[in-house]
């Protein structure tokens, strides 16, 4: 098994049959030990959380999958917080797809005339470049095009999928008292077919309950008892 990227919160392994290994960590993004889902550096680390990252992707995905929509996962172990996965190939050098419930962090930062924490947002979805060196910029379905990105059509499936699966996320967490404000998702191509990728956990997500912002030990636990 060859280690072929560290990340942020996981590293990632080609296993010998074609497949990748997932090994979550315990950091979690955010600036001067606060955490933000939209941050590009580790902020903090907490102890555990790449276990409950993986419990939480677990669980995630596979109600995803039983409702018809396709993603890379084949299995996880919790206790080693590992997960075995489908080899995807990336849109360009990777998106990150956001899914916004409520108005909260960047949104707000951008659109602050306009807008204000906690607005009604309608399930709106944004698109941004993976680009640590460039903030991970917004972009727009023309300029995805145009950039040889992915096609309009493929940006059309790309956005009902988000929508869906915020969806999934949103109903699941709301049975238990909470609020999804926004969540990110990244997709790639498996064979010729999109695909959900990487994962769903406390640290992709801002979540309310009783007008508290959860941590994501704190989402987890809620969650999953």
């Amino acid at each position: 098994m060859k280690k072929v990227y560290t990340g942020k919160t996981k590293d990632v392994y080609l296993m010998e049959d074609g497949n990748y290994l997932l090994k979550f960590k315990d950091d979690v993004t955010g600036a001067d030990g606060v955490f933000d889902p939209g941050a590009n550096q580790v902020g903090l680390t907490i102890e555990g959380m790449g276990r409950t990252g993986v419990r939480m992707t677990k669980f995630f995905f596979e109600k995803i999958e039983e409702a018809g929509i396709l993603t890379h996962y084949i299995s996880a172990d919790i206790d080693k917080a590992e997960m075995i996965v489908k080899p995807a190939t990336f849109f360009g050098n990777g998106l990150e797809v956001i899914c916004r419930h409520k108005a909260s962090g960047s949104f707000v930062k951008r659109y602050g005339a306009y807008t204000w924490e906690g607005m009604e947002l309608d399930a709106l979805v944004e698109t941004t470049l993976k680009d640590d060196a460039r903030n991970d910029p917004p972009i727009t379905k023309d300029a995805l095009g145009v950039l040889n990105i992915l096609t309009n059509d493929e940006y059309e499936q790309l956005k009902s999928m988000t929508q869906q699966i915020s969806k999934i996320v949103k109903d699941e967490l709301a049975r238990k008292g909470m609020e999804l404000y926004d969540i990110k998702f990244e997709f790639g191509r498996v064979g010729d077919k999109i695909h959900l990728i990487d994962e769903i956990s406390g640290g992709c997500m801002r979540v309310y309950k009783d007008g508290k912002k959860l941590e994501p030990m704190e989402l987890v636990t809620t969650l999953l008892g």
